[in-house]
C-alpha cells in the first residue's frame, strides 16, 4: 500500500510562527529495467520563507535530502533544491523523483528544509519493500491524481504520454468531485493468460470497520503490463475517511491480488443535505433546544465551533446560512447528548456560562469574543496554566505567551501559544 505522511502546521514557542507544511508520499513500480520508487513532494507555498527577486517578484525554496537505507548502510542518496515559481505571491509547488533500486527491504528517510530559514525542517521516514516477482501476478502502488492531461513532452510527471499530477495529502476537498487514480498490473500474461477483471471500490472507514459504498469493474486482456487510469464520481460521497481498493479477479471472479490506499473526503454540502433528511423523522419537541430563540441557537452553535471535528465546521456553517432552525436544534442537541447522555441540558448550560465569560473577556467589535484567536483557543483547550503578557518590549509589538502544562484532548505536555497585536489598534491579538 502506498504510504503517506502529513507534515501539519503546529504553533509553538520553540519553532517559527509559520511551520513548514508539506505532503510527502511514495509509490512503488516495476519496469523492464527494474523496480523503482517514485517520491512525491507537495509544499504549501504560504509556509515557505520568501525572497524578493530583482523583477519585483518573490520566490521560495526548500532543500531536500532523500536516503534509502538497509540497516546502517545508505544504498542511495539524493540532495536537491526545489524552487517555487516566481510571482507576485508564492504558490504551492510540487516535485516528483524516481529512484531505481534493487528489490529488497529499505528504510526511506526524507528531510525537507526551508532554504531561507533552516530552522524550519520536517523529517519523514518509512519502511518499504520492493518485491516484484518475474512471473507472478503483482500490482504497483496506487497513485491518486489531482489532474491528468495529454502531454507530448518528457518529464518526471509524464507517463504513457500523460501528465499526471499527484494529489497532495490524499485529500479531496469541496469541489473535488472526481477521484482519478493510476496503477499498473504486472505479469497477467503469464499468471492469468486469459481476460480478467479489475474491480475497484471505495470503502467508508468508520470505527475500524469498512463498508463498500461504490463499486466498478473493468475488463482487461493479459499483458506484461496493464496500465490503469480510472475515474470514479465522488460528488455524492459524504465527508469522512475512506479507502480505495483495487482487486484483480479471474473470469470466475476469484480474488488473485489486491491493493488499497486511504484518503479523506470533505463534502459539506452533501453532509448538510443528508443531515436535514435524516433529521426530518426525528422528534425533539420536549428537549431544551426547542425553547431557544433563533438568536440563541446561532450564538450557541458559534460558541461550540472550536470543539467541532473539522468536517462538521462547514456543515454547521451551511445549516446556519440556510436558516434551517430544525437542523440547528437537532445538531446542537446531538452535540450535547454525546457529551452527557443523562442530562445534556445541564452540560450545555454549564458550557454556555463559560462561553459567555470568554465572549466578554475577549470581546471584539467585529465578532464574538470566543471567535477571536485567544477566545477560540480558550474554548478549545481550556484555561492556560499561565499567561505572560509583554507590552513594552522595544523590538516587538505587544504579545502574550499562553502556557499549558498539559492538554488532555491532544495528550500533549508543555505546549505554548504566542498571540501578538501587530496593529496596536485593538485588543484583538492573533
Amino acid at each position: 500500500m502506498k504510504n503517506i505522511f502529513f507534515l501539519a502546521f503546529l504553533l509553538m514557542l520553540s519553532i517559527p510562527l509559520s511551520a513548514l507544511d508539506a505532503s510527502l508520499s511514495f509509490a512503488r513500480f516495476n519496469s523492464p529495467q527494474g523496480a523503482y520508487v517514485e517520491v512525491y513532494l507537495h509544499v504549501s507555498g504560504q509556509t515557505v520563507t520568501t525572497v524578493a527577486q530583482s523583477d519585483s517578484t518573490v520566490q521560495g525554496a526548500v532543500d531536500v535530502l532523500v536516503f534509502f537505507e538497509q540497516g546502517e548502510t545508505i544504498i542511495k542518496y539524493d540532495k536537491f533544491r526545489l524552487l517555487s515559481p516566481a510571482g507576485a505571491r508564492i504558490v504551492d509547488f510540487i516535485d516528483l523523483k524516481r529512484y531505481p533500486l534493487p528489490q529488497g527491504d529499505y528504510k526511506l528517510r526524507v528531510e525537507v528544509t526551508d532554504a531561507n530559514l533552516p530552522e524550519k525542517t520536517r523529517k519523514y521516514s518509512a519502511n518499504l519493500i520492493l518485491d516484484f516477482p518475474e512471473t507472478q501476478l503483482a500490482q504497483s502502488d496506487i497513485q491518486l491524481l489531482a489532474a491528468v492531461s495529454p502531454s507530448t513532452e518528457q518529464g518526471p510527471m509524464v507517463k504513457n504520454d500523460l501528465l499526471m499530477e499527484p494529489l497532495p495529502f490524499n485529500y479531496y476537498g469541496r469541489g473535488a468531485n472526481v477521484l482519478t487514480f493510476y496503477q499498473e498490473i504486472y505479469n497477467s500474461d503469464q499468471a492469468i493468460a486469459q481476460p480478467f477483471v479489475v474491480s475497484y471500490r471505495i470503502d467508508k472507514i468508520e470505527n475500524g470497520e469498512a463498508e463498500t459504498v461504490m463499486l466498478a469493474h473493468k475488463r482487461q486482456d493479459p499483458a506484461p503490463v496493464n496500465p490503469l487510469l480510472l475515474r470514479m464520481d465522488i460528488s455524492d460521497l459524504p465527508s469522512g475517511n475512506y479507502q480505495l481498493v483495487v482487486d484483480v479477479r479471474n473470469r470466475e471472479r476469484e480474488l488473485l491480488s489486491s491493493n488499497a490506499i486511504v484518503f479523506q473526503r470533505s463534502n459539506p454540502l452533501v453532509d448538510a443535505q443528508n443531515f436535514e433528511e435524516a433529521m426530518a423523522s426525528v422528534t425533539i419537541e420536549d428537549e431544551f433546544v426547542e425553547s431557544l430563540t433563533p438568536e440563541e441557537l446561532e450564538y450557541s452553535l458559534r460558541a461550540i465551533t472550536p470543539l467541532l471535528p473539522q468536517r462538521d465546521v462547514e456543515l454547521v456553517d451551511i445549516i446556519m446560512r440556510n436558516d434551517s432552525l430544525p437542523a440547528q436544534r437537532m445538531y446542537l442537541y446531538g452535540f450535547w447528548l454525546r457529551e452527557n447522555r443523562v442530562d445534556p441540558e445541564k452540560t450545555y448550560r454549564e458550557f454556555m456560562e463559560v462561553a459567555a465569560a470568554v465572549d466578554l473577556m475577549f470581546e471584539s467589535g467585529f465578532r464574538h469574543g470566543f471567535e477571536t484567536d485567544r477566545g477560540y483557543m480558550y474554548i478549545k483547550y481550556g484555561q492556560p496554566s499561565d499567561i505572560s503578557r509583554v507590552e513594552n518590549e522595544p523590538s516587538a509589538p505587544p504579545y502574550e505567551i499562553w502556557s499549558y502544562n498539559e492538554i488532555e484532548r491532544t495528550n500533549q505536555n508543555n505546549v505554548r501559544f504566542i498571540f501578538y497585536n501587530p496593529s496596536l489598534a485593538a485588543d484583538d491579538f492573533i
